[in-house]
């Protein structure tokens, strides 16, 4: 369905707001501005002075593998049986009708970034997609997006309490080397055959995709740092707990910090010193800085409230929202389609009451590719969501 979004007030989020209209046409943007002519043949759907801002992003989530409210039959999140499992997809257990799609777009997130777990030191392919679709391939926005690896204390427990390699952090660094060197080698030879898990490296050391590096502890951290030297890879570091201790070391570098989750208790040792006001240190560091719930961690719907929470302990609230909207578009290689309000980019767009930074707030209506997925129902005891047929 074509559409004219008008007296809203605009937050493109890469460009000043503005009061106006925003034309979805066709599934993408296709004017927006204080002065706009709405093309023939577009419905036309008043705001009233609500805001209007690009669907969010989170970039790091278990949405779909890690099914609520299923328990084992539900958990696919990590595949522990071989350290190195590079060739393994996130993309082939995504459940999209998973309750957590319905709770992103009725909170505002329309794309995420869909990873294996941490158990292992290489955990798999990660997946951005949509957060509305029957079928997972016609959510895909970029497969693979990047390869997941853990550092710390996942990978050591999993493998020290099977008596396996490894058990210890330096035995965690070395499963990875040794990964790398391996592939590097393979290729290296003109009859290579193809190899799935030397493939999917190759592609990290080609920099055709990030390698996505789950630490927390600042020493891990500087394990990161130091491999990706090493490598030569696109380093980013998801989680990144204690990254606001070097922070000086990791945004004098420019490197990608997914912070999160942010509203979560000191569960262990690794995370202890998480801190609602890191987002804001590490991005006035230099950081590109981006804010995950490692849903179903954090529900989902709660992207937008770590955001406010990262504001209220410093973070200037302009870069908070790029931490949930154009940052994380970048990290996933989908800036062109998502993460903020431009002309030619795909029309996820979510009108809410007011300020979204502002708690008191919340999503009206969530268009995805123009398509509308999400409109609040104050009559209901639960909001309706149109129909995925």
């Amino acid at each position: 369905m074509n559409l004219a979004i008008t007296g809203a007030h605009v937050v493109p989020v890469t460009a000043e707001p503005f009061d106006g209209t925003v034309v979805l046409t066709d599934g993408r943007i296709s004017a927006l501005g204080s002065d706009v002519t709405i093309p023939d043949g577009h419905e036309v759907v008043d705001a009233a002075g609500a805001w209007l801002l690009p669907g969010f992003v989170d970039a790091h989530v278990h949405l779909g593998v890690w099914e609520e409210g299923e328990g084992w039959a539900g958990q696919d999140t990590n595949e522990m049986t071989d350290p190195v499992m590079a060739a393994a997809r996130a993309l082939d257990a995504i459940n999209p009708f998973d309750q957590g799609f319905d709770d992103a777009v009725m909170g505002g997130v329309t794309a995420v970034n869909v990873n294996p777990g941490s158990g292992n030191p290489i955990g798999g392919l990660t997946v951005a997609i949509k957060t509305w679709g029957r079928v997972v391939d016609e959510m895909v926005l970029r497969s693979p997006s990047g390869l997941k690896a853990a550092l710390g204390e996942n990978p050591k427990r999993v493998y020290g309490e099977q008596k396996k390699t490894p058990s210890t952090r330096l035995g965690t660094a070395l499963v990875i080397r040794r990964a790398f060197t391996e592939a590097r080698n393979h290729a290296a030879k003109d009859d290579a055959e193809a190899h799935l898990v030397h493939d999917a490296l190759v592609s990290v050391l080609n920099r055709e995709i990030p390698w996505r590096q789950h630490c927390h502890r600042a020493d891990d951290i500087a394990t990161a740092l130091r491999m990706a030297d090493e490598f030569g890879y696109e380093l980013v570091l998801d989680h990144g707990t204690e990254a606001w201790k070097i922070a000086d070391l990791v945004g004098g570098r420019g490197i990608p910090v997914l912070y999160g989750p942010l509203i979560v208790t000191r569960s262990k040792v690794e995370v202890r010193d998480r801190s609602l006001a890191a987002p804001g240190i590490l991005d006035r560091a230099g950081s590109p800085v981006s804010l995950i719930t490692d849903h179903p961690v954090v529900p989902i719907e709660y992207l937008v409230t770590q955001a406010a929470l990262a504001v209220r302990e410093g973070m200037d609230a302009a870069a908070a929202l790029r931490a949930i909207t154009i940052n994380p578009a970048r990290v996933m290689g989908v800036a062109d389609h998502i993460g903020s309000l431009e002309v030619g980019k795909d029309a996820d767009v979510v009108l809410w009451t007011g300020d979204p930074l502002e708690l008191a707030n919340r999503v009206l209506r969530t268009w995805v590719s123009g398509r509308e997925v999400y409109a609040y129902d104050p009559e209901a005891r639960r909001s309706s969501w149109a129909a995925r047929y």
